[in-house]
């Protein structure tokens, strides 16, 4: 069954994640604040939006409410990360934020203001890529 699932922030995290779901079914909107990333999505999505994610119009424009799933893609903008966040749990009330942590006390933050799930996918590509190496 395929979900509907925003993807905000085009870092690598971002556009790899956005792909794949894409790939295997899934409706996907992707938003960032960079148009040539939004651009360059075109295509490889369902919908691809240039914009600023902290502002409630553009996620109320997107029809954000609509969304299954929304994951903050955002990693090296933490205040953009911890607001967007916000937005997405408290004003637009999403049933499932998936947020990205640059470190632990982001993670905490983004736990703090709702997320209902952190990831940390540096941390985690080192663990499985040193298990997997013996």
């Amino acid at each position: 069954m395929a979900h509907q699932v925003a993807v905000i922030g085009m870092g690598r995290f971002g556009v790899s994640l956005a792909h794949e779901l894409y790939r295997i079914g899934h409706d996907v909107l992707v938003i960032d604040r960079n148009e040539g990333l939004t651009q360059a999505m075109m295509g490889q999505v369902t919908y691809a939006v240039t914009g600023d994610s902290t502002t409630p119009e553009l996620l109320e424009e997107v029809g954000i409410s609509n969304f299954d799933t929304a994951v903050v893609a955002i990693g090296t903008d933490v205040q953009s990360s911890v607001l967007t966040t916000v937005l997405l749990k408290q004003q637009f009330e999403l049933s499932h934020v998936i947020a990205r942590a640059t470190n632990e006390l982001h993670g905490k933050t983004l736990n703090a203001v709702g997320a209902d799930r952190v990831i940390y996918p540096e941390h985690e590509t080192g663990l499985r890529t040193a298990h997997s190496l013996f």
